[in-house]
């Protein structure tokens, strides 16, 4: 009797965090502030919770009180990830599989800031843009009421510039470049924090926090040195872990900011990466002098294979984090497929937007209703766009193809993976399951057939 009494309460829980994440303007309440902090290069096994040697105890709390996505996927670089994030689409939908400095969405784009805005949200980006490098085409222009960062990509930690060239000189507020003194994970937890404290009573907000750490190039000061593991060597990994730090406590100011600020219930706040953690030169001599040590980044994807820029698990999976107190029950994990893309339906459903699917060719989903435990999550296929000399990948339910393009005298190559018997994707099955690799190819050819169909226009 007991049990049947436990179950029942259990059933009545789930139903009840169903009505408030997927129907607020059926019950009545205020739609929920919705919070999205990003890493850049965070790798899979960089945080604590995935046995990293670093100390995250800011992003430990966040699971503790929330939930972990194992299984969330993005694209196997930053601009494509950031893509999907803000239109709910694939990114190859608009041409983006590489880091891009051109305007990468059309104006005229239904994005994730102009859907909530809309809705009666406030809207503020703070951090790195990457969709388009000059004033004209940022942040601003999609739907931000305020924004704040980068332009361009990841820039360096003090002088914050990009690299040699047109956009060397990125950082703005507002698309007004500004010239400001400090280290760029301070200046943006600040940010964050006073807009955070300093906006007006009574609206909801959309915070998009799109961090530039841990990407290249690293310089970290002494006094988070000081905290990092003796039992961690090399002046970069040193830097590199001391940069984890830093952005782990940016989380935790952030989050208490949402806090104390009364807003904790009421907010849904995901913390993720936009791509794999990278091996690249850290000094890369592309970028303006900032005094950065020299040294490969020991990003760590593993028991995952890959790294940034490939189609691996190592590349695309990454480690997320969703908390809302009182509606997502602490502690829980979930191990179905999901995209980056599926942020955009889903939020736009939370915040009752009136924008629906077939206005924006979502390829994303409302995954609002399977998160509570109102339904059972649906089998799908996720199709993963890698940079075009690269991949092309295709999950459904456990089963992943990647196709690789012929390059110089390299033919064209298909991989398949079981990932529930082989997550590690150490063996390719591809010339033992003909059948399913040419169904999983068709449906590949159908996923990719409306590539390119939002590109924007030359003029």
């Amino acid at each position: 009797m007991r049990n049947f009494s436990q179950r029942s309460q259990r059933i009545a829980v789930w139903i009840s965090a169903f009505a408030a994440l997927c129907l607020p303007s059926v019950r009545g309440a205020e739609p929920p502030n919705l919070v999205f902090l990003i890493a850049d290069d965070l790798g899979w096994a960089d945080v604590e919770f995935h046995g990293g040697n670093v100390p995250t105890p800011n992003l430990n709390r966040l699971l503790e009180e929330g939930v972990e996505l194992s299984r969330q996927y993005v694209a196997p670089v930053c601009s494509p990830t950031r893509a999907g994030f803000l239109t709910g689409r694939y990114w190859s939908r608009f041409g983006i599989t590489t880091p891009t400095n051109s305007q990468g969405l059309p104006f005229d784009t239904m994005t994730l800031p102009r859907a909530l805005r809309d809705a009666g949200y406030e809207t503020c980006l703070v951090g790195k843009w990457h969709l388009g490098s000059q004033p004209e085409w940022g942040p601003n222009q999609f739907g931000f009421d305020h924004s704040y960062g980068s332009l361009a990509g990841g820039v360096a930690p003090y002088n914050h510039h990009y690299k040699k060239g047109p956009h060397t000189v990125t950082w703005h507020r507002n698309g007004e470049l500004i010239e400001e003194e400090g280290h760029v994970t301070d200046l943006l937890v600040s940010e964050a924090t006073r807009w955070i404290s300093d906006r007006k009573e009574g609206s909801p907000f959309f915070l998009y926090v799109p961090f530039t750490a841990v990407h290249l190039p690293i310089r970290e000061p002494e006094g988070w040195l000081q905290k990092v593991p003796d039992s961690i060597k090399g002046e970069v990994p040193r830097q590199y872990a001391a940069c984890i730090l830093h952005l782990d406590d940016a989380v935790g100011k952030i989050v208490d900011a949402i806090d104390d600020s009364g807003n904790k219930n009421n907010t849904l706040v995901v913390f993720t990466s936009d791509n794999g953690g990278s091996t690249a030169e850290n000094n890369d001599t592309k970028y303006p002098d900032d005094q950065c040590p020299n040294g490969r980044l020991p990003g760590n994807n593993l028991p995952l294979r890959g790294q940034k820029g490939t189609s691996y698990e190592g590349g695309i999976r990454v480690p997320t984090i969703v908390r809302w107190p009182g509606t997502l029950e602490a502690g829980t994990r979930f191990d179905t497929p999901v995209q980056i893309t599926d942020w955009m339906p889903t939020f736009c459903s939370l915040a009752g937007s009136k924008v629906k699917s077939d206005q924006v060719k979502w390829d994303g989903r409302d995954i609002g209703p399977w998160l509570t435990g109102r339904e059972k999550p649906e089998a799908r296929s996720i199709y993963n766009a890698g940079p075009h000399f690269r991949t092309t990948v295709l999950l459904k339910e456990n089963w992943k193809l990647i196709v690789s393009a012929a390059k110089g005298d390299a033919p064209e190559r298909s991989e398949l993976y079981d990932l529930g018997k082989d997550p590690n994707e150490t063996t390719n099955l591809a010339a033992d399951f003909p059948e399913e690799v040419a169904a999983l190819r068709e449906e590949l050819t159908r996923a990719a057939s409306s590539d390119r169909d939002a590109v924007v226009k030359s003029p």
